[in-house]
């Protein structure tokens, strides 16, 4: 089994600035997951959620990380690496911001600064999942060089599978 560095977990770009989470995060994390309309996430439930993200890292030295306008401060979102579908020796890139943050280049820029950190623990490549309705997140990905591996049907709906070599 091949060892890989622990992802740096302190990350600026030009406009954001990413860094690991606290309890603290727990009110806006709620929000932005009730955004999506499908359920009431409570900020006790986003607390906890919190409290694993924080574990997982610890144990993986992979981290989703909340995303925050450097200017404002505001919180918009989350990106970072996961295990999800995929496996701790080739993580899946995630993101979600709030609406009001869509459109601006944020996810782009923030996967941008994960690609450099995942190629900073020696990884080889990382995959992403995404419903194939979701043209925004597609076209982020395809911005970052990531190719569709194939397309599943799960529960949601058709998800498509993409794929990334880490130079």
């Amino acid at each position: 089994m091949t060892t890989y560095a622990t992802m740096p977990y302190h990350l600026e770009t030009e406009r954001l600035v990413m860094r690991p989470w606290d309890e603290s995060d727990a009110t806006e994390l709620s929000a932005l997951f009730c955004e999506r309309g499908t359920e009431t996430y409570s900020v006790e439930r986003a607390r906890e959620g919190i409290r694993e993200l924080l574990a997982a890292t610890t144990m993986t030295g992979i981290a989703l990380l909340p995303v925050r306008r450097r200017e404002e401060g505001d919180f918009i979102g989350y990106c970072g690496l996961i295990i999800g579908r995929s496996t701790l020796e080739e993580p899946e890139i995630a993101y979600e911001l709030f609406r009001r943050a869509h459109g601006r280049g944020y996810a782009t820029e923030a996967a941008g600064a994960v690609l450099e950190a995942a190629r900073a623990t020696g990884r080889s490549r990382l995959w992403a999942t995404v419903g194939t309705w979701n043209t925004a997140s597609l076209r982020v990905l395809e911005k970052h060089g990531f190719t569709q591996d194939r397309v599943s049907t799960e529960d949601n709906g058709e998800v498509a599978w993409l794929t990334r070599a880490l130079p």
